[in-house]
């Protein structure tokens, strides 16, 4: 078992006015039929009000921009950022499609199945819970001496924080690796409710997936304008340097290609069909 790093005991007698911030190594397959995966961290914060679950990345380089006072890019996009009010299934989620950051809300409740089965887990005792969503069976294992009914992305409802979570085919793979209070609550507007300095672009999910369509049919539209604008500035796309403009007709199919191959969602059921 891998070195367990929980620096909160019991925040279930922790006083609510605090904000628990809970870090989930994900380990994912960006292509389901290849047995490759990847890691990333995600950051949960339960603040007293809401709940917000985003990239760990976003996190570092949002200090960064804070000493700098700016909005510089911030390097993240593997995955959408989620926002929910305490004790709601119903969530904003921040998505990333080319270079613009769309909002759309969801409703998300998850009908859980619990199990007697337990086992222990970085000092803890987990309990077994069972649910499907997005397309995918999903298995839980919580701690009830957590009273916080929370766990990653838009998974919660359970009696007690989510500690383990993975789905049947092994395609997602959450474990809590960290965990400490915050005197205050982060504030995330430098990274989920802007970007880039602007406000997220808010769209119905129907909206989601034309933009998300778009970007396929054309997914190289503004390199290709840029290249047309300033031809004698290098490019390079795929590893391919661009040298004359015929080339963006095969880079564009290599592109889709991609798109195709890495349509791997945790959310299966909103999976694009391209």
């Amino acid at each position: 078992m891998k070195k367990f790093f929980l620096l909160c005991i019991l925040l279930g007698v922790i006083a609510n006015a605090q904000t628990h911030r809970f870090i989930y190594e994900l380990q994912y397959k960006i292509d389901s039929t290849d047995d490759h995966t990847d890691k990333i961290n995600l950051v949960l914060d339960v603040n007293p009000k809401d709940v917000k679950f985003y990239e760990y990345d976003y996190l570092k380089a949002d200090s960064i921009n804070r000493l700098n006072k700016n909005y510089e890019y911030v390097y993240g996009g593997r995955f959408e950022s989620v926002k929910r009010a305490r004790n709601s299934s119903k969530n904003q989620v921040y998505e990333l499609i080319g270079e613009d950051m769309y909002s759309y809300p969801t409703d998300d409740k998850m009908d859980w199945k619990l199990s007697n089965d337990t086992k222990i887990f970085g000092g803890y005792t987990l309990q077994k819970a069972t649910t499907h969503f997005g397309g995918r069976d999903w298995t839980a294992w919580f701690a009830k001496d957590i009273n916080i009914s929370e766990g990653p992305y838009k998974f919660r409802g359970l009696p007690g924080m989510i500690f383990l979570l993975q789905d049947s085919k092994s395609n997602f793979s959450f474990t809590m690796v960290k965990s400490k209070n915050l005197k205050d609550t982060y504030d995330t507007v430098g990274f989920i409710e802007t970007f880039y300095g602007r406000k997220p672009l808010e769209i119905s999910e129907k909206m989601r997936v034309k933009k998300r369509m778009d970007m396929y049919n054309d997914p190289l539209v503004e390199m290709r304008k840029s290249f047309k604008e300033n031809a004698s500035a290098e490019m390079n796309i795929l590893g391919t340097k661009v040298t004359h403009i015929e080339q963006f007709k095969d880079l564009t199919q290599r592109v889709q290609e991609f798109l195709k191959k890495t349509n791997n969602p945790i959310d299966l059921s909103k999976a694009i069909r391209y």
